[in-house]
């Protein structure tokens, strides 16, 4: 009974392993179908580039798109912008566009960047005047000019000539040493003004030192400023008071909203010692 029992699962699993490899065989000697989705060739750049470079071939690759979803305007040959400017920065495998590319005739470099009716204005600066090398291309600044208007120390007097003034590019350039007669490293950041701009900067950096205050991009804002001379900056003549501004409160109903008088502050010095900083108050 037994030896029967044996002999039927055995001829059922031999009858199972042999259809099952059959099913496998036909499935696998079945022709794989591939389907081809059209697909249009596009130029997109082959390595982060910078501003005002000239596109070379070596910078430029075609990648295949799905037809109809490549971008408006986008290229199909690597020769239809080699040897243009770029306007602006462009990323890996970023899709060149006609906007991001100065015109045929245009050229290369930072002429083409330069928008219609501004010009661009560069100023030595070193560690300190360039915030510590945190002005980068595309920040924006506010220029301070020190000078004297009557060549008198005591009249000494630092303003701000210009606020929100957008950085082209900052970098370094040789030049020879005037005294040593040695090449050295000089820091240059250049700037996008208007020809009125770009007098009162060239006037502040031959007449006097700049400084460069690094800004919020958010922050559109150009307050207008006194300036401010070395008698008040140390206390000697009281600075003028400033107009406080009153902010509107809600009040309940029939009780009006009282303004208090404000009190002129008065003078401090700022004194450092080692790395702590106090505010003495001079009476």
């Amino acid at each position: 009974m037994r030896s029967r029992i044996f002999a039927v699962l055995a001829i059922a699993v031999l009858a199972g392993g042999g259809l099952a490899y059959g099913t496998y065989s036909m499935i696998s000697n079945q022709p794989i179908k591939t389907v081809m989705t059209p697909t249009q060739p596009v130029v997109v750049a082959s390595a982060d580039l910078s501003l005002g470079i000239e596109l070379k071939k070596e910078d430029l690759t075609v990648m295949n798109f799905p037809a109809g979803q490549a971008p408006q305007g986008s290229f199909a040959r690597v020769t239809d912008v080699v040897g243009r400017g770029l306007i602006t920065p462009i990323v890996k495998n970023e899709v060149i566009l006609p906007a991001k590319l100065a015109s045929k005739e245009a050229g290369a470099g930072l002429p083409p960047v330069i928008p219609e009716g501004m010009r661009a204005v560069s100023v030595r600066v070193n560690e300190v005047i360039g915030v510590a090398g945190y002005v980068l291309p595309g920040n924006r600044v506010d220029v301070l000019a020190t000078a004297s208007p009557t060549d008198q120390h005591a009249d000494m007097t630092t303003k701000v000539i210009l606020s929100n003034v957008q950085v082209v590019t900052s970098g370094t350039r040789m030049e020879q040493d005037q005294e040593k007669g040695k090449a050295m490293q000089v820091t240059v950041v250049t700037l996008l003004v208007y020809p009125d701009q770009a007098e009162r900067l060239a006037l502040a950096s031959t007449e006097g030192k700049i400084q460069l205050a690094l800004r919020n991009p958010l922050d559109q804002g150009a307050p207008e400023t006194p300036g401010i001379k070395t008698a008040t900056l140390l206390g000697a003549v009281k600075a003028p008071a400033k107009v406080a501004t009153v902010s509107a409160r809600k009040a309940a109903p029939g009780i009006p909203v009282t303004q208090q008088a404000t009190v002129a502050p008065l003078p401090t010095v700022e004194v450092i010692r080692g790395d702590k900083r106090s505010a003495e108050v001079i009476r």
